[in-house]
């Protein structure tokens, strides 16, 4: 059932495979997620299939029609300690980190999901699972990955 609440902010437990909407202290709905290949530990360079850790704000949104996924929520990796990070490794911290659905054309099975971790480096939902999200997040909201 969708809550009519907007999240003010969205927690991912990186460790539970869980994403959070929350508003205020209170939970207004939890979801069970895929994250990148190697999801331990934060991101430090691109392509290293790594979920980020730290806290970030959802920045804007892609439409099914302008993406490889069905909908996708862009997270605001990466930020300057990130960058920082990466600079002083030599290396591209990467970016396009995105809450999205499954891979246009493809099911849940297709991919493995929830049981695997298949993503860039991304966080992954099923397509219906993001149509929630998508109403009940803003752009602006802040969202925090723990690991």
């Amino acid at each position: 059932m969708l809550t009519p609440f907007k999240a003010d902010r969205v927690v991912v437990l990186k460790g539970e495979r869980r994403l959070v909407l929350m508003r205020g202290d209170r939970v207004l709905k939890v979801y069970r997620v895929a994250l990148g290949r190697y999801p331990e530990g934060h991101k430090s360079r691109q392509g290293d299939a790594k979920t980020p850790e730290g806290s970030y704000t959802i920045d804007y949104r892609i439409d099914s029609d302008r993406s490889k996924f069905y909908r996708a929520l862009h997270i605001s990796y990466p930020n300057e300690r990130d960058r920082a990070r990466a600079a002083q490794l030599g290396v591209d911290p990467g970016g396009e980190i995105m809450i999205h659905g499954l891979p246009t054309n493809w099911s849940a099975k297709d991919v493995g999901h929830p049981k695997l971790d298949w993503t860039q480096g991304c966080i992954a939902l099923t397509n219906r699972e993001m149509d929630e999200i998508w109403q009940m997040v803003s752009d602006g909201t802040r969202i925090e990955i723990h690991p």
